[in-house]
């Protein structure tokens, strides 16, 4: 059995119109409404990846996680209940809404809910993007990563990678606790900071052209305060970003040319170079907050002659040069 992609994210907000805005012309994503309290967001062929809806709780409301076979649902449900996590079966109206032909649903030991479904369904009708994008990187790789906040890793850790068979890709130790997971070629599909307090940290959406990215950077610059992290490019994955504050508070990474591995032959390693070969200056952070710290880190980086490998910075030529050896 296996969780094989990110499919979707929920999240609480009251404040659509924002996101409306944020996810459509910021981000490029397609809006779709869902009535006066709901939105839902496509960025491929599947009916939705992204919902929002109006009510109480914390910003996170699910992550709903892809498996390869339907079996996979009752086995995993064995294995949760086993380790005493209760499991609840999705009705045949949440399964709707949520357009999958089946879920479970459980919280991990943090609150946050979980849902694995099986089969999600396919629009009949093209992707159209809120602003002109070359599309997102997604199809097996699923919609891009989740990371979340998380007071006590030792307690997360196992229950990700035990229980729900997360890979680790790799682990940072310092300034703070961080650890990456793949659940299919993706670098990572969600991650953990240790940070000492719980929430949703951010998500990913990787585009198809970096254009996209820069363009959709230009824009968030025209808005006081909306960019998060500045542009710059990640030691781990490879991947060339900017952060965004959403409208829920929370940020979402807008990417390009991210990493993509071979989990049969992956071996999980520390990383000590810090998350960014350059770039991602924190503006959010003040300069004893964390700020100063993560800069020294990119600066130590540099001297030490730490980048990419230089195919790297031409994924769609890896892609290609893949697909012609196999």
């Amino acid at each position: 059995m296996a969780v094989c992609a990110l499919g979707y994210l929920g999240v609480r907000s009251d404040q659509l119109d924002d996101w409306a805005d944020f996810a459509g012309r910021l981000l490029g994503m397609q809006k779709i409404d869902r009535g006066r309290k709901a939105l839902a967001f496509r960025m491929d062929d599947h009916v939705q990846r992204l919902m929002v809806s109006d009510e109480p709780g914390d910003s996170l409301a699910f992550m709903g996680w892809e498996v390869a076979r339907k079996e996979d649902l009752p086995a995993y449900a064995a294995r949760l209940e086993q380790a005493g996590t209760p499991v609840k079966v999705g009705s045949k109206q949440l399964s709707d809404r949520r357009f999958v032909e089946e879920l479970i649903w459980f919280e991990d030991p943090a609150g946050n809910r979980i849902e694995l479904f099986f089969n999600p369904m396919i629009a009949s009708d093209p992707f159209v993007p809120g602003r002109p994008i070359d599309g997102f990187k997604t199809g097996p790789l699923g919609m891009g990563h989740a990371v979340l906040h998380v007071e006590n890793i030792d307690l997360m850790l196992p229950f990700y990678r035990d229980l729900l068979d997360f890979h680790v890709s790799d682990y940072g130790l310092l300034p703070f606790p961080l650890y990456f997971f793949h659940i299919n070629g993706r670098h990572h599909s969600f991650a953990m900071v240790g940070s000492g307090r719980a929430g949703f940290h951010h998500f990913m959406v990787e585009f198809q052209n970096l254009d996209d990215v820069g363009q959709g950077y230009d824009l968030a610059q025209e808005e006081d305060g909306r960019v998060a992290y500045t542009l710059g490019r990640h030691t781990n994955d490879y991947m060339t970003s900017y952060y965004a504050h959403s409208p829920s508070g929370f940020f979402v990474e807008n990417g390009w040319g991210g990493r993509v591995i071979d989990p049969a032959t992956w071996a999980p390693h520390e990383t000590t170079a810090g998350p960014s070969f350059w770039g991602h200056e924190r503006l959010y952070l003040s300069e004893e907050g964390g700020r100063k710290a993560l800069r020294e880190m990119r600066l130590k980086a540099a001297r030490d002659g730490k980048r990419a490998p230089p195919l790297a910075d031409c994924p769609w030529l890896c892609e290609a040069l893949s697909k012609r050896e196999s």
